[in-house]
């Protein structure tokens, strides 16, 4: 049954469930800031968020989604079952932290996951030892790259807007906002979206349904844009209210800096083939702008529960993933 053509479009639906919850789960995000800074209705910010997700797949190519499919666990140890394993960890993570309102990585949730399951099939020969330290590498330079980012944009936005008074200012920003927005949230389509591309690839190639080559065929990547857009589209706000009003009290301006340093980090990582975490980005991105009123501006005790969430999520997953892979060999 679960070497079956019939398993292996469950395993692809399941797969497109996680992007589906990525898109859910990350929609603070891409809108917490324009939504709290009131630029845009929370429905409206929804739509415009997910337009410029799906339209990424239009600027960057598949760096993530190979490092994804080949660079975690090699692919040639990969079976139903631990894709199984690893896809459900990473969801039940996704929606513990949903319920609790943490802005987790949906990222590092599914390399956990392939960790896990990976290391309980096979040990941990099995793991690619060059992708997983340059992805936990940027678990730490992630946040701080947006954090350095945002402060300095802040600083700069600040200076040249000296001269101006605060009303015109705001005006300015608020339609500045909508860019920036739009900016940010290609950024994340390009990296979140090619995550799920590379486990659906992963799990063509192991049925040699890809032939000898590993690749992502055109249908996974219009569908994963396509469905992460309609997860930004559905919202996750438990997340939008601790993102965009509860780590620091945002204005037009630092919504426009926060986005648009998050999306440079973003964008650049994506070229890179670097699986960051939007969330830890964005978060960080927050933090610096919110740093350059004055230190005390920043809830840090909000902050280092959200750093907490962020620690645990790749053991978390990992753990949870193994369990079930031990619990789907005993059933299967």
């Amino acid at each position: 049954m679960v070497d079956s053509f019939a398993f292996v479009v469950f395993l692809i639906l399941v797969a497109l469930v996680f992007d589906f919850l990525n898109g859910f789960h990350d929609s603070a995000n891409a809108i917490s800031t324009i939504v709290s800074t009131r630029v845009l209705s929370p429905r409206n910010a929804v739509l415009w968020a997910a337009f410029f997700e799906f339209a990424a797949v239009f600027f960057v190519g598949v760096q993530v989604a190979n490092t994804i499919g080949t660079g975690i666990i090699h692919p040639d140890i990969v079976d139903n079952l631990l894709i199984l394993a690893a896809l459900s960890g990473a969801i039940l993570w996704n929606l513990i932290t949903w319920w609790l309102g943490l802005p987790s990585s949906s990222s590092h949730a599914l390399i956990g996951g392939l960790i896990g399951a990976g290391v309980m099939k096979g040990g941990s020969q099995v793991l690619v030892w060059g992708g997983i330290t340059k992805t936990t590498l940027f678990i730490v330079l992630s946040p701080a790259i947006g954090l350095i980012l945002g402060l300095a944009l802040m600083i700069l936005v600040l200076n040249l807007s000296r001269n101006s008074n605060v009303a015109r200012s705001q005006k300015i920003f608020r339609k500045l906002q909508l860019l920036s927005c739009a900016v940010y949230s290609m950024g994340h389509g390009t990296n979140d979206a090619q995550k799920t591309m590379g486990i659906i690839a992963i799990i063509l190639y192991s049925k040699g349904l890809l032939g000898s080559h590993f690749y992502i065929p055109v249908w996974v990547i219009i569908t994963c844009y396509t469905v992460i857009a309609l997860g930004i589209m559905s919202g996750g706000w438990r997340i939008v209210k601790t993102m965009g009003t509860k780590i620091t009290k945002l204005q037009p301006m630092g919504g426009f800096c926060a986005e648009t340093a998050a999306a440079i980090a973003i964008i650049g990582a994506s070229l890179g083939g670097i699986p960051v975490s939007t969330t830890h980005t964005i978060t960080g991105a927050i933090v610096g702008v919110g740093a350059t009123k004055r230190w005390t501006a920043v809830r840090w005790g909000v902050a280092g529960t959200i750093i907490w969430a962020w620690v645990l999520t790749i053991p978390m997953t990992a753990l949870m993933s193994a369990v079930l892979y031990a619990a789907l060999k005993v059933i299967f």
